[in-house]
């Protein structure tokens, strides 16, 4: 399989969401649109009673943003339209009624890491490395920032920002607490996952809502925070600085 996809299916109460893209996993508007209305749409089931967050392949969990599309942006109102889209994704998660296990079973990139903190808990394996790669590319973490810093802190969402050429490995983002658990295997990794989502699957669904609310509490501003944060981005994509590090970064891959 080589074309991206977003595909589901839904199994006794335990639905598995999974995405795809041949370049690491990254993520273009088509994708992000669809994995959006994917979760939107097991969100409204009540068959379904917790969901599982993926992508496929053995390597990266997620690169973040296309850098194809991000070089094809030629308008502001292109670029909010891009960035809207991790906007539409993380909040389709802290809206959805279910609580979302996430599987990192790979690197996360920029947006990546933005979705493995959106998630309500994230089992990863090791080496599932992070970084937030945004101002080596004259950009910024701003519309995931919110996701990363709620899950982490201040403290260590800004020295992701800022030491943006670093990848932190996977223990530091469990200590961080961006990461629930760490496994030395992809097998044990998919095991926790197992038992978790039958555990999850057979608890209280309305428990489970307002426990997701508390959790999230604080947040109800965010449909209009992202959007805004997606604004910044989208303008600041635009600037040469932005178009010559992305064709250096190109050049290199």
């Amino acid at each position: 399989m080589t074309e991206p996809y977003v595909k589901k299916e839904v199994h006794q109460g335990i639905a598995s969401v999974e995405f795809f893209h041949p370049q690491s996993n990254s993520l273009p508007s088509a994708t992000l649109q669809q994995l959006a209305h994917t979760i939107t749409q097991l969100a409204a089931d009540p068959k379904v009673l917790v969901i599982v967050l993926k992508s496929a392949g053995e390597k990266a969990f997620c690169a973040g943003a296309s850098f194809e599309e991000l070089t094809a942006i030629k308008t502001e109102k292109e670029g909010l339209h891009f960035f809207s889209g991790f906007a539409h994704v993380i909040n389709a998660l802290r809206k959805c009624h279910q609580l979302v296990i996430g599987r990192i079973h790979g690197k996360c990139v920029g947006g990546g890491v933005g979705i493995a903190a959106a998630v309500d808990y994230a089992i990863a394996v090791e080496g599932a490395d992070v970084k937030l790669s945004e101002l080596a590319v004259g950009i910024g973490p701003f519309v995931v920032g919110p996701a990363v810093e709620r899950k982490i802190g201040l403290s260590a969402f800004s020295q992701l920002a800022i030491d943006a050429g670093s990848w932190r490995n996977s223990d530091w983002a469990k200590r961080k607490g961006l990461f629930a658990e760490v496994h030395p295997t992809v097998e044990s990794m998919d095991e926790s996952i197992a038992k978790l989502s039958n555990t999850l699957s057979h608890s209280s669904p309305e428990a489970m809502l307002e426990m997701k609310k508390v959790f999230w509490k604080g947040t109800e501003h965010w449909d209009e925070l992202l959007i805004e944060r997606a604004k910044i981005s989208g303008r600041l994509v635009l600037s040469e600085f932005t178009k010559n590090a992305i064709a250096k970064f190109k050049a290199k891959s």
